[in-house]
């Protein structure tokens, strides 16, 4: 018994070494995101669904940075209210029973966090730009949801500042001129051909009259490790060891904004590869208009898992950003881990070449 020990204890090493070398892989294999010199007084978010909600909360959070916000198919700030329950029927298919939350309230739960300094102070919403989108066929977040946002917004921004399209009968994606699959559908990799240019129509309402887009995106889509900004451990916090920035050629010499874009659930690169990293339509704005577009990775959980000796918790199978609170019960604040990770790759990105 004692040399079966010996030789079992042993290999067990050898077994979790080799399993903690091939986690560290993916960051090992991507490298570090760029210095740029980008205007971070400039900065722009958009998502779809979970990414929606994730833009409406990074847009909160740093207001002062963050001149403009666009969300498809998303609702209001702090919705979820810490519950994953809340999330998936008050917040996307409200009814008799699972109302939304009260807007007012909402707005309150701003004033409260910028009194803590848990978020900016939200004046600095009043000049920024608001561009909002739900498709007629969307089935899986309601009208209703997306109106609250449009609500929501108004106790902060001006009127006039804030559009909310909802005329195109698509269904629950990102929403293309000429890329994914049918416009009403809603299946992976959620990316729908409408003959309308979401991106672009957001871009151009985001930051004010824009070049036409370029023929092909002719700039670099770089691979970064995002654990650097993740304290080390972008496994513990729902996101993937790997993100991509999309950075035009003009940008390698001239000072540039920055757009965040972020995917919706089942939609990472581990899910469906680099379709909406390429495909979403925002490259060729970017390349024509001197953006810099980041795009950070989450990744599905379901549970407790490791990254070499370090486990963490966390159940978010469909790979969802954390609207809800699957990090921790600051997850929609600055101190929020998936916030703070994207806003310190803002700040890289801010950094002089």
């Amino acid at each position: 018994m004692r040399t079966r020990r010996n030789h079992v204890v042993p290999r067990l090493l050898r077994v979790l070494t080799l399993l903690a070398a091939l986690f560290a892989h993916d960051a090992a294999a991507a490298g570090r995101l760029p210095a740029l010199g980008a205007d971070l007084a400039a900065t722009t978010v958009s998502g779809v669904s979970s990414g929606g909600y994730m833009a409406v909360q990074f847009h909160v959070a740093h207001s002062a940075a963050v001149r403009g916000a666009g969300a498809v198919a998303a609702g209001p700030y702090y919705c979820a209210r810490d519950s994953v329950y809340t999330a998936y029927y008050n917040c996307m298919n409200p009814g008799a029973w699972t109302p939304l939350p009260p807007v007012a309230e909402l707005a309150a739960t701003v004033e409260g966090l910028a009194a803590r300094n848990l978020v900016d102070p939200p004046r600095h919403l009043a000049a920024d730009r608001v561009w909002l989108f739900w498709g007629t066929r969307d089935r899986t977040v309601d009208r209703p949801v997306v109106e609250a946002l449009r609500r929501f917004y108004l106790r902060f921004v001006a009127a006039e500042n804030v559009v909310l399209v909802r005329e195109v009968p698509a269904g629950h994606g990102m929403i293309t001129l000429d890329a994914g699959g049918a416009c009403a559908a809603t299946a992976s990799p959620y990316i729908n051909d409408c003959d309308f240019d979401a991106a672009g129509r957001m871009l151009e309402h985001l930051l004010g009259p824009l070049a036409p887009p370029t023929a092909k995106p002719a700039g670099r889509l770089l691979e970064f490790d995002q654990a650097e900004f993740a304290r080390g451990d972008a496994f513990a916090i729902g996101m993937a060891d790997t993100g991509f920035a999309y950075v035009p050629e003009r940008c390698a010499v001239e000072r540039c904004r920055i757009h965040v874009a972020f995917h919706g659930c089942r939609q990472n690169a581990r899910t469906i590869g680099e379709l909406f990293v390429r495909e979403a339509g925002y490259n060729r704005w970017a390349d024509a208009n001197r953006i810099v577009v980041l795009y950070p990775q989450t990744i599905a959980r379901s549970g407790w898992g490791a990254r070499g000796w370090r486990w963490s918790f966390v159940v978010n199978p469909r790979g969802c950003w954390d609207w809800w609170g699957y990090t921790g019960s600051q997850y929609h604040t600055k101190n929020g881990s998936q916030i703070r990770a994207v806003r310190a790759m803002l700040d890289r990105l801010a950094m002089p070449r």
